[in-house]
């Protein structure tokens, strides 16, 4: 019967205190170098260390398991899960590990140090990420060793890494397109930043309209964000049409609009991305880009699977986008005629 391997072995073998090596694999990483956190991550994956309670979980449930990490990003104000986004990839991602016989674990995390630990605290099949910047995957590649499917990553080229994104400059262009098409002139687009995916939204949005697309940046929190609402008011509503990068921001905006006198869609159109169910908890309903969670969640398991059993897996894979119209806009053209 093979030994099982105990913490105080790991830290004997790389000359440290017990201690060390407890902080690096429960996260506390600032109690230790970054050079002592690397050695130490790859020493108890390399050994296949499982702490006690995980142990007996899995003894108990020999399943295999997906590890599912959010980023709790600080928009999200402390209820990253309850967002209609992330529920219903988590959703997707829940009916599909079923299928395939696994099981899933979530994460909500702040930091890259948390995805270290988790990962090397389960044995895992592989991690599904959700949320996080293109520049950290890179970083994360180098201290955890399963294999991940990443969604919205531009520009990953890390080992066994799958950016499974959705084509968001299309989805932008098709409804630049489309208020274009509606008669509309000058047109908003809003974001809470210009990178990544939201970059690609802007860049699309631009292209299916003209030159009259303009952008605004948007504070991440509600209190500062509906502050700055107030204060550009005068300037949104010389907008017949805008675009926000999410339906979240979206709906948020026509309810600050809708506070303030505004009428949806008569004075301004306003549309989303994602089609979440939130487009149907709004009045009017909300027109949005839809993006198939089901097909996505397919893709990523899809690609974890290949990469573990070091199949041919596409580093990068992109998924369609539809326009889906609904009652917050409107045909400015049909309406003159």
């Amino acid at each position: 019967m093979e030994e099982k391997v105990r913490l105080s072995d790991i830290a004997s073998e790389l000359g440290l205190s017990t201690a060390a090596v407890s902080y690096v694999l429960h996260g506390k990483t600032g109690m230790v170098s970054e050079r002592t956190a690397v050695r130490v991550r790859r020493a108890l994956e390399e050994r296949g260390y499982l702490p006690r309670a995980a142990e007996v979980l899995l003894a108990e449930n020999p399943a295999k398991i997906v590890g599912v990490v959010i980023h709790a990003h600080e928009k999200y104000e402390s209820h990253v899960l309850e967002d209609a986004f992330i529920a219903s990839a988590l959703n997707a991602l829940s009916a599909e590990t079923t299928r395939r016989g696994l099981q899933m674990m979530v994460r909500a995390v702040n930091a890259l140090d948390e995805i270290v630990s988790f990962a090397t605290m389960w044995n895992l099949e592989g991690l599904v990420l959700i949320g996080f910047c293109s520049a950290d995957y890179g970083r994360l590649r180098e201290n955890v060793r399963v294999p991940f499917a990443v969604y919205d990553a531009c520009g990953v080229t890390a080992e066994r890494v799958c950016a499974v994104n959705i084509d968001d400059r299309h989805g932008g262009f098709q409804v630049g397109e489309y208020f274009r098409l509606c008669g509309h002139e000058r047109v908003l687009c809003l974001s809470d930043n210009e990178t990544d995916m939201d970059l690609e939204r802007w860049k699309g949005f631009r292209e299916g309209f003209g030159s009259g697309a303009e952008f605004m940046m948007i504070p991440k929190t509600r209190a500062e964000r509906m502050a700055f609402y107030r204060e550009k008011l005068p300037e949104i509503r010389s907008f017949t049409a805008v675009f926000a990068v999410s339906d979240y921001y979206a709906v948020d905006l026509i309810r600050f609009l809708q506070g303030n006198g505004v009428e949806i869609p008569d004075e301004i159109s306003v549309a989303g991305f994602d089609d979440t169910p939130l487009c149907g908890l709004v009045y009017p309903s909300l027109t949005s880009v839809r993006q198939d969670n089901a097909e996505r969640a397919r893709a990523a398991l899809g690609a974890i699977e290949k990469m573990r059993t070091c199949a041919p897996a596409e580093p990068v894979i992109t998924l369609s986008t539809s326009l889906v119209v609904r009652d917050s806009t409107r045909n400015r053209r049909t309406d003159r005629s």
